[in-house]
Parts: C-alpha cells; sequence; structure tokens
C-alpha cells in the first residue's frame, strides 16, 4: 500500500514511525515531513495547507491511502478535495472538521448530543475561561481567575482576529481520549494526559503540549470504554444525522470534574504530543486500521495496547510559546536513541549535514517502562543528552502518576 502522509510535525514523525512497521506498506511518502521522517519516508516540498500541490503529489506517487495529520489543513478542506478526485483520506471533511476549528459549533453538536461539557456563558466574569473561536495552535484557551486574567485573554483573542466563547470554569484533571472513527463506528486508543501550561507546576501560558503520557493510571479499557460511550459515540451519531460523518481521529479533551466528566474541546486530529506517546504502546497494523476506517470498515478491527507505559518530554525553543529558535545545533539525538528512547522531530531543519533548530517545539523525547515511573526516568535519562541553545523543557512530567496517583470518573484521586 502507498501512502501520503501530510504533516511536519511531531505527531507525524511518530505517524510514520508507527506506519513504517506495517507490512502492507510499500512505499511512504510526507509533505513536507521533517528530518526525522525523511529517514522513513521520501519526503516531498509541499506545504500541508496547500491543497493543490498535495493532490498532485497524492496523484503522481499513486497515492492508496492520505493520511492528514494537523487540523489546519482538514480545516480548509483538504480532505474533501481528495476525496473529490478518488483518493481514499483518513481525515475528516471540512464540515466535521469544524467540531475543532469552531468552539460554537462544537457546543451545539454537543448540546444536541446530550454530551456534559461547559456551560457558556454571556458575558467574561472571573472564574471562566475564555477561548478563541476558532484554530489558535493550542494557544487560544485562557484560564482566568482574577479581572486582569480575563482583560488579558480578551485582548489575546482579539489579537487573533476571533470571535470570543467564555465558558464556566470547571475543575479536576484532564484525560485525553483518541479513537479512530469511520463515520459510526469508534475504535479507542489508550487513554492519555497531557500538559499544556509552558512552566513546572502548570504555571505560564497555555502551549501546544509540553510534554504527555499514556496511559493514564485508573483509565483503563472499561473506563476508557465508558467515556467513549459518552462523548465520542453520541458526537460520531449527530455529525452522521446531519449528513457530515467524521471519519478520521477524533479526540476529545476531557476534565474529571466531581459532577463528573466534561468535554472540554474536540480536535479534529491525532493529538500532540499524545500520539507521541500513545502510538508506541499500540500493538497490531495501525495502516490497516486506517485504511479500513477511511472506507467505512472499522467494524471488527482492534488495536490492542501493550502493558507498559510511555512518558514524551517536549524540548523547546527558550522564548516559546511565543518566539522559536530557528538555525541551532543539536546535538545527542543519536546518544539518546542509544538508551532506547524515541525521539520525535518537531521543530527541527538541516543546514549540509547539521540538525538545527526550526520552530517553537523543537523534538519529543519518550520514554518505554512497565511502569510510568520507568518510562519516565528513561525519558528524562534520555533529554539529558541532548543539547541545543535556549533549550528548555518542563521537569515534572507526569511526576504525579509516576508518584503513584490514579484517578476516577469522578475526578478524585484513588491512591
Amino acid at each position: 500500500m502507498r501512502v501520503l502522509l501530510v504533516g511536519s510535525g511531531g505527531r507525524e514523525h511518530a505517524l510514520a514511525w508507527k506506519l513504517a512497521q506495517s507490512s502492507t506498506l510499500t512505499e511512504l511518502h510526507a509533505a513536507p515531513g521533517n528530518p526525522g521522517m525523511a529517514r522513513l519516508a521520501h519526503c516531498h516540498p509541499i506545504r500541508a495547507e496547500d491543497a493543490e500541490g498535495v493532490l498532485g503529489l497524492a496523484t503522481s506517487v499513486d497515492a492508496d491511502l492520505v493520511v492528514v495529520g494537523p487540523e489546519i489543513p482538514l480545516v480548509l478542506g483538504l480532505a474533501d478535495v481528495l476525496r473529490r478526485f478518488g483518493f481514499a483520506v483518513f481525515g475528516p471533511g471540512k464540515r466535521a472538521a469544524a467540531i475543532e476549528g469552531s468552539k460554537s459549533f462544537a457546543k451545539e453538536v454537543m448540546a444536541a448530543a446530550a454530551v456534559p461539557t461547559a456551560e457558556q456563558l454571556p458575558i467574561a466574569r472571573p472564574p471562566c475561561v475564555v477561548k478563541a473561536d476558532g484554530l489558535a495552535a493550542g494557544k487560544g484557551v485562557h484560564v482566568c481567575r482574577s479581572q486582569e486574567e480575563v482583560d488579558a485573554a480578551l485582548r489575546a483573542v482579539a489579537g487573533l482576529g476571533e470571535r470570543v466563547v467564555v465558558e464556566e470554569f470547571l475543575e479536576g484533571p484532564e484525560v485525553s481520549l483518541l479513537a479512530i472513527c469511520d463515520g459510526r463506528q469508534a475504535l479507542p486508543l489508550v487513554s492519555a494526559q497531557d500538559f499544556k501550561r509552558a512552566r513546572d507546576g502548570d504555571e505560564g501560558p497555555n502551549t501546544g503540549g509540553m510534554g504527555a503520557y499514556a496511559p493514564v493510571p485508573g483509565i483503563g479499557p472499561a473506563e476508557v470504554d465508558e467515556l467513549v460511550s459518552a462523548s465520542i459515540r453520541p458526537v460520531l451519531a449527530e455529525l452522521d444525522r446531519r449528513r457530515t460523518p467524521f471519519i478520521g481521529l477524533l479526540y476529545a479533551g476531557l476534565m474529571l470534574t466531581p459532577g463528573g466528566p466534561h468535554v472540554l474541546e474536540f480536535n479534529c486530529r491525532f493529538g500532540d504530543p499524545e500520539t507521541q506517546a500513545v502510538l508506541p504502546l499500540l500493538e497490531g497494523d495501525l495502516l490497516e486500521v486506517l485504511a479500513a476506517a477511511s472506507s467505512g470498515e472499522l467494524a471488527g478491527m482492534a488495536m490492542e495496547a501493550s502493558a507498559d507505559s510511555a512518558v514524551t518530554v517536549v524540548l523547546t525553543a527558550h522564548g516559546y510559546p511565543v518566539e522559536g529558535s530557528r538555525g541551532s545545533q543539536i546535538t545527542g539525538v543519536d546518544d539518546a536513541e542509544a538508551l532506547g528512547a524515541l525521539v520525535f522531530h518537531a521543530g527541527t531543519a538541516l543546514h549540509g549535514e547539521r540538525l538545527v533548530t526550526n520552530g517553537g517545539r523543537i523534538l519529543g523525547v519518550t520514554g518505554l517502562g512497565d511502569t510510568v515511573a520507568g518510562a519516565r526516568a528513561a525519558a528524562y535519562a534520555a533529554v539529558d543528552r541532548i543539547e541545543f541553545e535556549g533549550m528548555r523543557h518542563r521537569s515534572d512530567i507526569a511526576q504525579a502518576a509516576a508518584d503513584g496517583l490514579v484517578l476516577g470518573l469522578s475526578g478524585s484521586p484513588e491512591g
């Protein structure tokens, strides 16, 4: 099977790594890809948002399946363009992708599907959550506990040129649920938890994600199925009722409140960096499952998970999320991989034979272990081998889980 993978981040590198293990894969192409993906795929200098260019590439390589990684091309309708020309696509069409592209649309769908979510408020008054209605690269959500924070959030969202959505303030631990969908069926993957704030202790501004781990202690297969039945399956049914079937990866970000799980947001693609922690735990052929989903034939498919844990630590530029880094040499990746870690490229480039920084989030380092504590130790041991100017990372990724915290669906610790 010839596969075209669209995107260039850590999520896409993790997907390329997993797809490359499939016995049914004959060729893997990426647009545009990155230096890490170039070790697994033929990379082509075509931007993910260039629908005409991606269509031309899919035609020239005679792709049997196109897997679209990032949200922007999905929200812009890339999957519709490809399907119009007869390509099998793993990724939702424009109308279904609005579940991420518009917070107000997502609220409307959740209300129709009776999915518990934060109440929308008419005015911004602390405590509350202020969100940009459209895409903001994971940086459009502002948790406001004071009037000063409300004022700053409203200015920030206005600066994005987006409509403002204000929600009630909910408290509790968050869990990420990823489910492969074929329009009607949902196949959930292992639970994960990500870390959005820039600094230790969940301080600082929101980012695209500073790390993740999987699975979440206390959120095993039975709890995952319960959460999927309460959140993802009703939304799938509602979108199908509207004749906008969701084919792709539907990601629910949930908060486990004392009053039960509530959906904070939906994303229309694999989470990043959650994908870098989830995919290494999956057993079986991911390509076969994605191909089945693209053709509406997911029933009977399965993706078992190992009993291990995975922890991903994201290495960023010093000024991230405000500023990125360009051209600083990166060393130690081979040493980190020699320890057994997986190093996924997110914001890298090659200058001759030198690997250099090229973005805000530079690398994702994933450690595996029998326990969360073991995986965490492996990840940070590998992180210590990598260097580039201004490198920054959180030191507390998965710390609570490694210390034995176990969650229940009420959001209360059970151990």
